[in-house]
């Protein structure tokens, strides 16, 4: 197989040495605009597998150039670009996937659904943590109902250590974060969609120690299509991020009092929009080099199989690879899309077309491959 990343950053890095422990990947083309911040992890392939490549996404007879020779593309770069980029995939006729993140893109790229099976291709969005992992195990449960009366998804990159005031350490952009932040989530609720703000309804939810008790609160994209997709089915579905407790009462006022929007202000005769001076402030400070992460995901399915009450919950909390010195944010998305572009080049996900995980990946399949890889999810 040969596969083509998109991206160089975390996840992209994660994604590249993934593919790379698979001898039957002869060729991994790690593409980027500046490859000056290749992870140190990927310095021991650097050779005949490995091939930094320059690129940018925006020259499409370049990408188109590249896609050609590849058997699978993953893209690990901003969700604005996975619109064009799919479409690109599918005039190359090489399947794609990304991590996605924005539902309104993914409902655009599934318009491309009669192009790629024409080429007989699939084309797969939100292949991350959330949305993706989450995505397929609500999936794996809402299957093993007769009639599904709840779902409920909890997930959070949160540091092993946490330093106040915000008990969070950047896993990944901070921008996606104050997207998710600010943006409204939809959810159902007695099987209507709708719409709730962000950082709204807190709860706590408990994991065995050293992890302990969290706060979880609403946010944008981690349901992807499910909500539209089970409307009318299923009473209530919901996705809520995990964090340190404090931390939701902290952001929310922050962005209540502005400094999350992306509306210019004067200051002092100069244009300034406030999130990229918060950005631009904070970010530094919550980038922590060697700050170890961990992933807590928690998914319940409750509802009847045969007439009796029936729940089924899947559970993961991974951390810091500190032999390979990859995030555990890394891992868990980084390995999603990896093992979802090499699902596709081997022929595993079928019909052609366009499809969301839920929709499409092996749930199965997919959670053992993930243990291979040392993601261990448990059912309960």
């Amino acid at each position: 197989m040969r596969m083509l990343v998109l991206g160089a950053g975390l996840q992209g890095s994660a994604c590249a040495y993934d593919l790379l422990q698979n001898p039957d990947v002869k060729e991994v083309r790690l593409a980027d605009l500046n490859l000056s911040h290749v992870a140190d992890f990927l310095a021991p392939y650097s050779g005949k597998r490995l091939i930094p490549t320059h690129l940018d996404v925006r020259d499409k007879a370049a990408v188109l150039a590249v896609m050609r020779e590849s058997d699978a593309v993953m893209s690990a770069i901003p969700y604005y670009f996975n619109l064009d980029l799919a479409r690109l995939a599918v005039e190359a006729g090489t399947h794609f996937c990304d991590l996605g993140g924005n539902t309104e893109i993914v409902f655009q790229q599934t318009e491309l659904d009669g192009a790629a099976k024409a080429k007989g291709i699939t084309v797969i969005p939100d292949c991350g943590v959330a949305p993706g992992m989450v995505n397929i195990l609500a999936q794996h449960g809402i299957e093993q109902m007769d009639k599904v009366r709840s779902v409920k998804i909890f997930v959070g990159g949160l540091p092993q250590h946490p330093e106040p005031p915000l008990n969070y350490q950047i896993v990944y952009s901070l921008e996606g974060v104050l997207d998710y932040y600010t943006t409204l989530s939809w959810v159902l609720r007695d099987s209507k969609r709708t719409r709730v703000k962000a950082l709204s309804e807190i709860e706590e939810v408990s994991f065995a120690d050293p992890v302990g008790t969290l706060e979880a609160f609403h946010t944008a994209g981690g349901l992807s299509t499910m909500a539209f997709r089970y409307e009318g089915q299923i009473p209530t579905m919901e996705y809520k991020t995990l964090r340190y407790p404090g931390h939701a009462h902290i952001m929310e006022a922050i962005r209540d009092l502005g400094l999350l929007e992306l509306t210019p202000v004067d200051v002092k005769g100069t244009r300034v929009i406030p999130r990229d001076l918060f950005v631009a402030t904070v970010g530094p400070r919550l980038t922590k080099p060697k700050g170890h992460d961990l992933l807590a995901l928690r998914v319940i399915v409750q509802g009847s199989k045969a007439g009796n009450a029936k729940t089924v919950g899947f559970e993961l909390v991974d951390y810091y690879d500190e032999a390979h010195h990859i995030s555990a944010m890394m891992r868990t998305t980084g390995y999603s899309l990896s093992i979802t572009g090499q699902m596709q080049a081997r022929g595993e996900i079928a019909p052609p077309g366009v499809h969301t995980p839920d929709e499409s990946v092996n749930a199965a399949a997919y959670i053992a491959e993930l243990a291979k890889r040392g993601v261990n999810i448990r059912q309960f």
